[in-house]
């Protein structure tokens, strides 16, 4: 009341108030604002996921719990085959787009499209329920009961299901869609937080050994949250030194400035805290085997491919589009990096004992390998990166898809009906402790066969795509002038194919405890396993024997545009 009284009070030629009240001339306010051009083709891949996530909210809460299973798997699958042909019909595109806060070039486009496909075979794990005899749920019935309690076994009972990781991985699609397409840091920021969220709610929902998976979650949760608080202090201080967040704009101030800026390498080391995180690099790689071993397997699948092909393909934007005044600053210190994450990964792998832990020491040990193609700083070596994590992206759903197929035999007594009483074996939960994979050649030769080419894929041994994979990663370190860390790096792979030969020996060459019986228990999946696991089998194999057109594609993909 009191600023409308000063208002009628002001007289026309009050210096203080040019429009001289309600009945002076009025000042005109120039609009200086400029809508955005925004290319909504280049953005549909991440439109389609995001929408289709929001669809998928609308099921939770409008139709019966009963009756959301099969809305929500087909819209998934729909969804992401839909981005899918929009990243193939945005080929060849390079373009910034939404006030060049996303940039669309070969580099995004081939990783959404590695993203997408491998989404894609994840949510056939996620959507695997089994095929009547044997349930194959991963996930728990009712997420917010407490671990044991009755409410948790009258869910069970009633036999409710956990739909809503549909739309959670779908949102979290959309952030890994988004984070290498990102052309300036609070859009990277934003990404990080989109895709890292749903992941901290997933690692929680373990049907089995649920205690397990809600300390994993939880620590996901809060070295995720420290490692984004880095990220964002990183992204203060190089806008305090460039006086913008777009990755151009920081590259000319780094060019322009005739010294180093100790605020800038300071944002440069305290982003690369939150991006080392994410990709499970040594000595922020402390989250990567608990949580793989407590998340739900097909969640650790998704996390352990997608998250990284993100995360890496938001690596190498930053450095090679923003960061390259400063690759005598940061090459260096990635350098340490790659050693003690390759080192630390091989030798760390060889003492577990269970499987998922190996094969979370397997994961860091190749975020080490690919590591490689970006202290390459060349074409080549984002070509090489582009491929290698495709192929280890496919290798490493196949693997996870393996283990959940594998369960452990629990043994109860029963009445024979003689007064005596026998033995009777039921499936029980994922057989991760290495010594119940023995005898598993005999028990399912496919099977142990399909595990065995992961494998050798892992280790890299030839007519495999992770051969392929290794031996582009170490040409183009070496034209980058690392060969020193080629040599760790064959060094680290002699060491990991014991630990990877070691499991095909028990599968082939071991008879099980006397206390397994006959060995592991193998389960019949229902087709969408089955798709998922023959399909990545394929690709590992003609990745590594046709692997041509797959390096011709990154080759012409190896382009930024800023």
């Amino acid at each position: 009341m009191s600023v409308l009284t000063s208002l009628l009070a002001a007289s026309p030629g009050d210096p203080t108030n040019p429009g001289g009240g309600l009945g002076g001339a009025t000042s005109t306010v120039t609009n200086t604002f400029t809508a955005p051009h925004v290319e909504y083709r280049a953005l549909m891949p991440m439109l389609v996921v995001f929408g289709a996530a929001t669809v998928g909210i609308l099921i939770e809460a409008f139709l019966p719990r009963t009756r959301r299973y099969w809305p929500q798997v087909g819209v998934s699958l729909a969804g992401v085959v839909v981005a899918f042909c929009f990243v193939v019909a945005n080929h060849g595109m390079a373009e910034t787009t939404a006030a060049d806060a996303v940039s669309v070039d070969g580099v995004t486009l081939f990783l959404q499209g590695t993203i997408l496909l491998l989404a894609l075979l994840a949510l056939l794990l996620v959507a695997e329920r089994g095929t009547g005899l044997v349930d194959l749920d991963a996930f728990t019935a009712q997420g917010a009961t407490t671990p044991g309690s009755g409410g948790e076994r009258a869910a069970d009972a009633a036999g409710l299901r956990t739909t809503e990781v549909f739309p959670l991985m779908l949102f979290s699609v959309g952030g890994m869609l988004l984070f290498p397409a990102a052309n300036d840091l609070l859009t990277s920021f934003v990404a990080l937080e989109v895709l890292s969220l749903p992941l901290y709610l997933l690692c929680g929902l373990a049907r089995r050994r649920r205690l397990l998976s809600q300390e994993a979650a939880m620590k996901y949760f809060l070295l995720g949250a420290f490692s984004s608080a880095f990220f964002l202090y990183g992204v203060a201080l190089l806008y305090g030194y460039a006086g913008s967040v777009r990755l151009s704009d920081i590259a000319t101030a780094i060019t322009s400035s005739p010294h180093s800026d100790v605020l800038v390498l300071a944002g440069v080391a305290l982003l690369a805290v939150g991006l080392l995180f994410k990709v499970g690099a040594v000595p922020f790689h402390a989250w990567t085997p608990d949580v793989y071993q407590g998340a739900p397997t097909p969640i650790t699948a998704f996390m352990a491919a997608a998250t990284k092909v993100a995360a890496f393909g938001a690596l190498l934007r930053i450095t090679y589009v923003a960061l390259p005044g400063l690759r005598w600053d940061w090459r260096p210190v990635l350098w340490g990096v790659a050693i003690l994450t390759m080192l630390v990964g091989a030798i760390l792998a060889i003492t577990q004992r269970d499987i998922k832990r190996m094969l979370a020491y397997s994961a860091i040990l190749n975020a080490g390998y690919i590591l490689l193609g970006v202290i390459s700083t060349t074409s080549k070596g984002v070509s090489s990166t582009l491929f290698y994590l495709a192929a280890y992206g496919f290798a490493t759903i196949g693997a996870f898809a393996v283990v959940t197929l594998v369960r452990e035999s629990v043994r109860g007594g029963s009445d024979s009906g003689d007064g005596g009483e026998e033995d009777s074996v039921t499936v029980g939960g994922e057989a991760t402790d290495l010594s119940a994979w023995a005898g598993l050649g005999r028990r399912s030769p496919l099977l142990a066969a399909c595990f065995t080419v992961f494998m050798l894929a892992f280790a890299g041994i030839p007519l495999t795509s992770g051969f392929t994979g290794k031996f582009a990663l170490f040409t183009a370190a070496i034209d980058g002038g690392a060969w020193p860390l080629v040599i760790v790096g064959v060094i680290a792979s002699a060491a990991a194919a014991f630990f990877y030969v070691r499991v095909i020996v028990l599968m082939y060459f071991s008879e099980p405890l006397r206390e397994q019986g006959a060995g592991p228990i193998v389960v019949v999946p229902s087709p969408m396993t089955t798709v998922a696991l023959t399909v990545t089998v394929a690709l590992t194999i003609a990745l590594g024997v046709l692997p041509q057109m797959a390096l011709d594609l990154a080759d012409k993909a190896a382009y930024f545009v800023q």
